[in-house]
């Protein structure tokens, strides 16, 4: 099996495994907008270029109102995309390192808690952001809606859990095991006859 995860390995694999996931689920968010008739390239569209506060997401919205009341002073329109990166960015790679800790102790992680840790990531959203006036109700939105939704954040979900699979299985893998101390680039081995441990005779003891 190898050696197991410590908690900030496992934080750390997990943060690259939800930002792989992230990706994943912008991909197909983009895929919706070009078919939907957006001319936007690719980059433009994820850093979120011509983005105001009329127009930015929820998601940025908590960040713009934690920042102004930390600054205690308006945002202006021109920090919306950079908040909007930020926020979309960081939830992604914050919601990994909680699912890198959570299975990262567990022996084999699987690709397929991905199929629910991507919608209990959605339901968060919904259960939080009514709260701050961000979100109407779960049930106020028709199903078309929350399917696309969902399914987004299922490919977020999937896309981190394969990732972070791949990245334990490579940290857990006999190769990366302990190595000997005198030869920190050799895997270290037992003792066999020719190396094992001997009495010394008596001159040697002088």
């Amino acid at each position: 099996m190898g050696r197991p995860l410590s908690p900030l390995g496992a934080a750390v694999r997990g943060a690259v495994a939800g930002a792989i996931g992230t990706a994943a689920m912008d991909l197909i968010w983009y895929r919706r907008y070009r078919v939907g008739g957006g001319d936007q390239s690719l980059l433009e569209w994820e850093f979120a270029s011509g983005v105001t506060w009329d127009s930015a997401s929820a998601p940025a919205q908590v960040g713009r109102r934690l920042a102004e009341g930390f600054l205690q002073r308006p945002l202006p329109d021109q920090a919306a995309p950079r908040v909007n990166d930020a926020v979309h960015w960081g939830t992604g790679l914050m919601w990994g390192a909680a699912y890198g800790i959570v299975v990262g102790s567990r022996p084999a992680p699987r690709i397929a808690y991905g199929a629910v840790f991507g919608p209990i990531v959605c339901l968060t959203s919904y259960a939080v952001l009514p709260l701050a006036k961000l979100y109407k109700p779960i049930w106020q939105y028709d199903a078309k809606a929350l399917a696309k939704d969902f399914s987004a954040h299922l490919a977020f979900g999937l896309g981190t859990s394969a990732s972070f699979a791949a990245l334990a299985a490579l940290a857990r893998s006999p190769s990366s095991a302990g190595t000997s101390p005198s030869d920190p680039g050799r895997p270290a081995r037992p003792a066999g006859p020719a190396t094992a441990a001997r009495r010394p005779c008596r001159s040697e003891m002088l």
